[in-house]
């Protein structure tokens, strides 16, 4: 089979760049941070994957942000006697070549300098929160929510026994559920 990993990091971003006119079996697609492997439709996708079976990734860091998580990933689908396409850099990772050393040594520089990457966008992004803090000009991020959201999620909240579990259907931290709630009342 072949299966195609989708991925982006919120559920306001769209995914319609990734693996466009790529053939697939099934299609695993998330909404969420790569910061962990901890990502339902990625362990589904594990779960299912078989011997010969293929799976599709628009580039290395739709897979994972570090890369300690990413050898780990390409670790386990290899070690199912699996492939993986990272379509992208148009690299292929197979248990045929498990141990070559020249397929590990580009997936752990690729993975690097996207790791890389990210650690220096996260630092200009800093360095551009603080100073527009400086200015007086920070307001933070915009919430996805309009009024009407936030008057659904209050009320909830005020029903709700289980904060934890009304922050996560709203795919929300619960100190942003606390925000949103106060901004409410």
């Amino acid at each position: 089979m072949i299966f195609n990993y989708i991925r982006v990091s919120t559920a306001i971003q769209n995914t319609e760049r990734q693996l466009r006119d790529v053939p697939c079996d099934r299609e695993y697609v998330e909404k969420i941070s790569a910061k962990d492997t901890n990502r339902p439709e990625l362990q589904n996708m594990l779960n299912n994957l078989r011997e010969e079976d293929t799976v599709n990734v628009h580039e290395l860091s739709r897979l994972a942000r570090n890369t300690r998580d990413l050898l780990d990933i390409v670790d386990k689908i290899i070690g199912k006697n699996a492939s993986i396409h990272f379509q992208k850099e148009n690299l292929r990772f197979d248990a045929s070549k498990k141990d070559d050393a020249f397929q590990k040594l580009m997936l752990t520089m690729l993975g690097a300098i996207s790791s890389f990457e990210r650690d220096l966008m996260l630092e200009r992004q800093r360095e551009g929160i603080a100073i527009a803090k400086s200015k007086n000009v920070y307001k933070g991020r915009k919430s996805v929510f309009s009024e009407e959201d936030i008057l659904v999620i209050k009320q909830e909240f005020d029903e709700s026994t289980n904060k934890a579990e009304l922050a996560r259907k709203h795919n929300i931290t619960r100190s942003y559920l606390y925000k949103l709630v106060k901004k409410a009342a």
